[in-house]
C-alpha cells in the first residue's frame, strides 16, 4: 500500500472515529466523553497507521509506544475523573450557550475539530517510515529524556490533584501543594513536554523537523485556547486562586514566588 493511500484511510478513519464518538455523546448527553476518547484516539492512530505500513524498526516501536503509554494513563485517569460526576463545565455551558444549534455545534466544534487536532498532532507517525541513515543515540536519549520528565510531571500531578480533591475537607480550596507549588497546571506542562520529546525523537527520520508542528499545536492549545485560560477562567472572583497566581508559575515549573 502507497503512504499515501494509507494517510487517508487514517484520515477516513479517524472521521468515522469521531462520528461515532458524537453519536454516543447524543444519546447519554455527555459530550465531555470526548476527552477521554482523545487519548485513546492518538493509540488508534498510531497502530492503524503501523498495520498499513508495517515496520519493526525500534525507533519507530519505541515512539508508537510512547504515544500508547501516554494515552492509556490519559484515558484511564480521566474516567475515573468523569465517572461519576456530572459534564464537565465547559462543555455544559457550550450546550447552554448554543441553544437550539448545540447539535450540530457540538458536531462540528468539538467532535471534528478535535479529530482535525488528533490527526495534526500525529503527523510525526507518518514521518516514521524513513529513518535517517545517520540516526543519533543522542538525539534518542534527548527526547527520551524530555518524554520522561513530562511525563512524570503530568502522571504525578493529577495523582496528586485527585488525591487532594478526594479529602472532604479540601472541598473549595486550592490545589498549591507538590508540584502544583512550582506550576498551576504541571500536568498540562508534562503533556506538552512528552510531545516535545516525541518530536526531538522524530528528528531521526528523514524530514523528522516538520514534526515541529505536532508540539507547537498541542502546546498552543493547552496555553491558549481550551487548557489554561478556560480552567483560570473558572476562578477569577476566587481570592485564594488570585493569589496563588501571585506565587506560582502558569505554566513552565518555577520556584514559588514570595
Amino acid at each position: 500500500m502507497t503512504l499515501t493511500n494509507a494517510i487517508l484511510i487514517v484520515i477516513g478513519a479517524v472521521f468515522a472515529y469521531m462520528t461515532f464518538l458524537f453519536v454516543i455523546a447524543v444519546k447519554i448527553k455527555r459530550n465531555d466523553m470526548v476527552d477521554n476518547a482523545w487519548g485513546m484516539g492518538f493509540v488508534f492512530v498510531s497502530w492503524l497507521f503501523l498495520a498499513l505500513q508495517p515496520s519493526l524498526q525500534w525507533r519507530r516501536l519505541l515512539i508508537t509506544a510512547l504515544i500508547t503509554i501516554w494515552a492509556v494513563r490519559l484515558s484511564w485517569y480521566l474516567y475515573l475523573r468523569y465517572k461519576n460526576r456530572k459534564e464537565d463545565f465547559r462543555y455544559a455551558k457550550w450546550r447552554k450557550d448554543w441553544g437550539k444549534a448545540w447539535l450540530w455545534r457540538s458536531y462540528l466544534q468539538v467532535f471534528l475539530l478535535q479529530g482535525f487536532f488528533m490527526l495534526s498532532i500525529s503527523y510525526p507517525v507518518f514521518l516514521y517510515t524513513r529513518p535517517r541513515v545517520n540516526a543519533s543515540g543522542i538525539i534518542d536519549i534527548f527526547g527520551l529524556a524530555i518524554w520522561l520528565i513530562g511525563f512524570i510531571f503530568e502522571s504525578v500531578g493529577d495523582a496528586q490533584m485527585r488525591t487532594f480533591k478526594s479529602k472532604p475537607e479540601n472541598k473549595g480550596k486550592i490545589m498549591n501543594q507538590g508540584l502544583w507549588r512550582y506550576s498551576r497546571h504541571p500536568n498540562y506542562f508534562g503533556e506538552a513536554a512528552m510531545w516535545w520529546g516525541i518530536f526531538v525523537l522524530s528528528l531521526n527520520f528523514q524530514s523528522g523537523y516538520l514534526a515541529l508542528a505536532s508540539p507547537v499545536i498541542i502546546t498552543t492549545l493547552l496555553l491558549k485556547v481550551s487548557g489554561v485560560p478556560m480552567l483560570e477562567k473558572k476562578y477569577k472572583d476566587n481570592p485564594e486562586y488570585q493569589n496563588y497566581i501571585r506565587t506560582a508559575s502558569s505554566f513552565f515549573p518555577m520556584p514559588p514566588k514570595a
